[in-house]
C-alpha cells in the first residue's frame, strides 16, 4: 500500500452524504449498527466507511474484514473502495463469509483432519457420496431421496452443529430416525477423501475457532475493524462466527453492521432476525444509527410501505422519508379485478399505454408472491407480443413439472404419442431402466402400435417380470379409468385423478427439498389453466402455440419475478399482483408459522412497495379458480393496513370487494391483526366515498377489451355446453345461460356468435 492511501484526505467524499450516513462513517470506533432502510444509500454507506477508515490511517487494507452475501456485492464493494482511494488496495479480506471462511481453512485445515489441499465437492459429488454413505443402511432412496438428507445435513451445519452436537431433539424421522448415524458417516467419509463440502467451510472454521484459542487469538490481533452486509440476512452460523471474531478480551469490538430489519425474508434459507434485533444486548454500549432518507421512491410510495411496516412487532423502528423535495408522486393504486386473466389483462394493457409514452419495458416490473403466479401472464404478453424475461426462473411451460404433467395430458388425449408417454413411464420411477425401454419399444414394434400399447400387450403375455410389472400395470389401469373420467365427469377431473392415481403428485409431496411445495402450486395452477378451456385437446393445442412462439431476444423486456428474487432491485412502475388472502401472505406461511411467518410476509409485502421509484400498483382478484370451480377471494388483509391517505381504489371488482368483506369479515376477528382490522373491512375507508373518479387519465386507466363485439342478449355457441344466450358482460367474461347447462361464465374468445 502507497502512503497516499494511509495520508488524511480531503473530506470532499463526506460532503456529498446526508447528516445519518455522515455518522455511521466517522463513528469508527466501538459496536455499530446500521439500520439502512430501502434505497437509503447503505451500499455507498458501506464503502465509503471502508475507504474512510484508510484514508485516515485507522488501519492498513488487510487489517478490515468485510462481509458480503454475493460475490457481485463484494466485487463492487473493491470497485467502489478503489474508485474512492483512487487506486485498488491490495490484501483486502473481503468477500463471502464463505468466501473467507475458506481462505482461513486452506491455513489451519490440519485442525480439522484435512489437508491444506481439500477438494470443494460439487452438488453432484455431494449426491453421490450420499448415496453412497445410504446404501449400508439398505434406505429406500425414493422414499429418503440423497438431495432431501443433505438438505437436513446443511441444515445442521447452518446452525454450527457437527455430528456430536446433534442431539435427539434436533434428529428428525428422516429416514427412519437414522439421520445423525448418516451425518456422521457422510462427514467422516468427507474427511477420508481429503473434501468438504460448501457447507463444511463455515461449520470447520467455527469449530477451529471455538477450540483453538490461539488461531481465533491471532484474528483479533489481525483484523481491527469488521463490516458486514445485510446483517438481517445471516443464519445462525455466521452469526457465531461473527461474533467470535468481534468479541475480544481486550480493546473494543470495532464492529460495523449494515442492515434492515424490515427487509429480513429469508427465514426459509436459515436467515434469523433475531441476529440484528439483538445487536445492541450482543454488543453493550453499541451505537445504533438509522438510516431513512430514501432516495428511491416518492413520498407516497414511501408512506405506504411505512405504514404498512409498523404493523410489526419485531422491529427495532424507523421511518423512510423522502430524500428529494419534488417526490411527492402518486398515490400508491390498488385496484380490484374479477380474477387472474383480468388481472393479467388489465396489467399487460396498463403496461402497452406505459410503452407508447414512451417507459421503457426495462424499468417495469411485475412482483409475485409465487412462481405459479407468472402463467397468465406470460400467456397475456405472448397474445401482445409484449417482450418479458422471468428473472430466476424458468417460463411457465419449461418447467419440469409441467411438461411432466402436460406429457401425462397427452397421453391421455393421444396414446399413440410416444414422446410423451417415454418421459412419463418412469416418473415416478416404476424399475423401467434403459435397457427395459428399449425391450418395451422393440414389444411395440412387433405388434406394429404405439409404445402405450405395447406396454399393455407385454404386460398381458407375462413379460413384464417383479416390481416394475406392478408398477406399470397401476399405471397402465390409471390412464384406463381417467379416460372413463373423462368420459363423465370432463377432462379437468381426469387429469387430476390421472396424476393423483399415477403416484405423480404424491412423488413431489413425498420431496423434502424446499421446492417441492413451489412445484405442487405450480401443478395445480396447470390444472386450473385447463379449466378455461372446453376440451384438453383445445388446451394442449393452445399450449403448443403458445411455447412455439417466438422470444425475440431484447434488453427491453418486463421483468417477472418473486418478491423474494427482487430484493436489492428497483424499477420505475412496479406491479404487485395477488393480494389475497391464501397468495399473500400465503396459506402455508399462515398454516405452518403463525404470528412469526405473518411478519415475515409483511416485511415481503414492504420490499415489493419500496422496489417502486415512481409508480406502486396492487391488484388483487374477486375469485380465482381451484381447478375446475370458482372460489371466492378475500383482499390480503395487508391493503387495509396501508395508510388511506396514501392509496387509491379503483376497479370494476369493487363493489363486489365490499360486499365480500362484509360478508367475511369475521373470518379475521381473532387473527394475528391489528385491532382495527375487522372493523376497516366492513365496509369503505373512512373518508373514502366510492365514488371516485379522477379528473385526468391514469396508467391503469384501461378500457376494457370489448373487441369481441358480444352484448347481451348475442346468441353463442360453445363446443363442450352447446348453445346458450348471454346474460350479462363483464370486460372479456361472458355470464351465459347455455341451454342445457345452465349458468356459466365463459372467457369470450372460447364461444362462437350465432345467427
Amino acid at each position: 500500500m502507497t502512503q497516499s492511501l494511509i495520508s488524511p484526505s480531503s473530506p470532499e467524499y463526506l460532503d456529498r452524504l446526508n447528516p445519518e450516513q455522515r455518522e455511521a462513517i466517522e463513528t469508527t470506533e466501538g459496536p455499530l449498527l446500521i439500520l439502512a432502510g430501502a434505497g437509503t444509500g447503505k451500499t455507498r454507506v458501506l464503502t465509503t466507511r471502508f475507504a474512510h477508515i484508510l484514508l485516515e490511517g485507522r488501519a492498513r487494507p488487510y487489517q478490515i474484514l468485510a462481509v458480503t452475501f454475493t460475490n457481485k456485492a463484494a466485487r463492487e464493494m473493491r470497485e467502489r473502495v478503489g474508485a474512492l482511494l483512487g487506486e485498488t488496495a491490495e490484501g483486502l479480506w473481503l468477500g463471502t463469509f464463505h468466501a473467507l471462511c475458506a481462505r482461513m481453512l486452506r491455513r489451519h485445515a490440519e485442525y480439522v483432519g484435512l489437508t491444506t489441499g481439500f477438494t470443494i465437492l460439487d452438488t453432484d459429488d455431494q449426491i453421490r457420496l450420499t448415496r453412497q454413505i445410504m446404501e449400508p443402511y439398505r434406505l429406500d432412496t425414493k422414499r429418503w431421496p440423497p438431495q432431501a438428507l443433505l438438505g437436513i445435513f446443511q441444515r445442521w451445519k447452518d446452525r454450527g452443529l457437527t455430528p456430536e452436537q446433534v442431539t435427539a431433539a434436533e434428529d428428525t424421522d428422516f429416514a427412519g430416525g437414522q439421520a445423525r448415524k448418516l451425518y456422521a458417516a457422510y462427514q467422516d467419509r468427507l474427511k477420508a477423501v481429503n473434501a468438504c463440502d460448501f457447507g463444511d467451510l463455515m461449520l470447520h472454521t467455527l469449530e477451529i475457532l471455538r477450540t483453538q484459542p490461539d488461531v481465533l487469538a491471532q484474528y483479533h490481533r489481525l483484523f481491527r475493524y469488521i463490516l458486514v452486509d445485510e446483517y438481517q440476512d445471516t443464519n445462525t452460523i455466521q452469526y457465531l462466527w461473527l461474533r467470535l471474531l468481534a468479541k475480544r478480551d481486550h480493546g473494543p469490538s470495532n464492529i460495523a453492521c449494515v442492515g434492515d430489519d424490515d427487509q429480513s425474508i429469508y427465514s426459509w434459507r436459515g436467515a434469523e432476525i433475531e441476529n440484528i434485533l439483538r445487536f445492541e444486548k450482543d454488543f453493550p454500549g453499541a451505537k445504533v444509527v438509522r438510516l431513512e432518507r430514501n432516495y428511491r421512491s416518492t413520498a407516497q410510495i414511501l408512506a405506504a410501505a411505512s405504514g404498512l411496516i409498523a404493523h410489526n412487532s419485531g422491529r427495532l423502528g424507523k421511518t423512510l422519508r423522502p430524500g428529494r423535495d419534488d417526490a411527492q408522486g402518486e398515490k400508491v393504486q390498488i385496484i380490484s379485478v374479477w380474477d387472474s386473466d383480468e388481472e393479467a389483462r388489465l396489467t399487460a394493457g396498463a403496461i402497452e399505454r406505459l410503452r407508447s409514452d414512451g417507459h421503457p419495458l426495462s424499468q417495469i416490473a411485475i412482483l409475485m408472491r409465487a412462481g405459479f403466479q407468472t402463467r397468465p401472464f406470460e400467456e397475456r404478453f405472448l397474445t401482445l407480443g409484449l417482450p418479458y424475461r422471468v428473472v430466476g426462473g424458468l417460463r411457465f411451460y419449461e418447467r419440469a413439472e409441467i411438461r411432466d404433467a402436460m406429457a401425462y395430458m397427452r397421453v391421455l388425449a393421444q396414446p399413440a404419442d410416444d414422446l410423451a408417454f417415454e418421459r412419463i413411464i418412469n416418473v415416478p420411477k416404476r424399475g423401467v431402466g434403459a435397457a427395459g425401454l428399449q425391450k418395451l419399444h422393440h414389444e411395440a414394434r412387433l405388434i406394429n402400435a404405439p409404445l402405450s400399447a405395447g406396454v399393455s400387450h407385454a404386460l398381458e403375455t407375462g413379460q413384464v417380470k417383479g416390481k416394475g410389472r406392478e408398477a406399470l400395470a397401476g399405471l397402465m389401469e390409471a390412464f384406463e379409468r381417467a379416460r372413463t373420467t373423462r368420459e363423465s365427469e370432463g377432462h379437468v377431473v381426469a387429469t387430476e385423478q390421472l396424476l393423483e392415481e399415477s403416484g405423480y403428485l404424491q412423488m413431489w409431496r413425498d420431496d423434502k427439498t424446499p421446492e417441492a411445495p413451489g412445484r405442487l402450486d405450480n401443478i395445480k395452477e396447470l390444472l386450473r389453466a385447463i379449466g378455461d378451456f372446453g376440451t384438453l385437446e383445445g388446451f394442449l393445442e393452445h399450449v403448443a402455440l403458445v411455447t412455439e412462439s417466438e422470444d425475440q431476444a431484447s434488453a427491453d423486456t418486463v421483468s417477472l419475478m418473486t418478491l423474494h428474487g427482487a430484493k436489492g432491485l428497483e424499477f420505475d412502475t412496479v406491479f404487485l399482483p395477488g393480494w389475497e388472502e391464501g397468495v399473500f401472505p400465503s396459506q402455508r406461511s399462515l398454516d405452518e408459522g403463525g404470528l412469526k411467518s405473518l411478519e415475515e410476509e409483511r416485511r415481503l409485502a414492504y420490499v415489493g412497495i419500496t422496489r417502486a421509484r415512481k409508480r406502486a400498483v396492487i391488484l388483487h382478484a374477486a375469485r380465482r379458480r381451484i381447478y375446475a370451480n370458482w372460489q371466492d377471494s378475500m383482499p390480503s388483509r395487508f391493503i387495509d393496513e396501508i395508510p388511506a391517505e396514501t392509496v387509491e381504489h379503483s376497479g370494476q371488482a369493487m363493489q363486489e370487494r365490499r360486499q365480500l368483506a362484509a360478508q367475511n369479515a369475521s373470518l379475521f376477528a381473532t387473527g394475528p391483526v391489528s385491532s382495527t382490522r375487522a372493523g376497516s373491512m366492513a365496509g369503505p375507508r373512512p373518508g373514502y366515498s366510492g365514488g371516485y373518479t379522477r379528473p385526468t387519465p391514469r396508467v391503469t386507466d384501461v378500457l376494457p377489451d370489448a373487441s369481441h363485439g358480444i352484448g347481451p342478449g348475442t346468441r353463442v355457441f360453445h363446443q363442450k355446453f352447446g348453445y346458450g344466450t348471454v346474460l350479462a358482460v363483464e370486460s372479456d367474461r361472458l355470464h351465459i345461460n347455455f341451454e342445457k347447462a345452465g349458468e356459466k361464465r365463459i372467457m369470450a374468445h372460447f364461444v362462437e356468435q350465432v345467427s
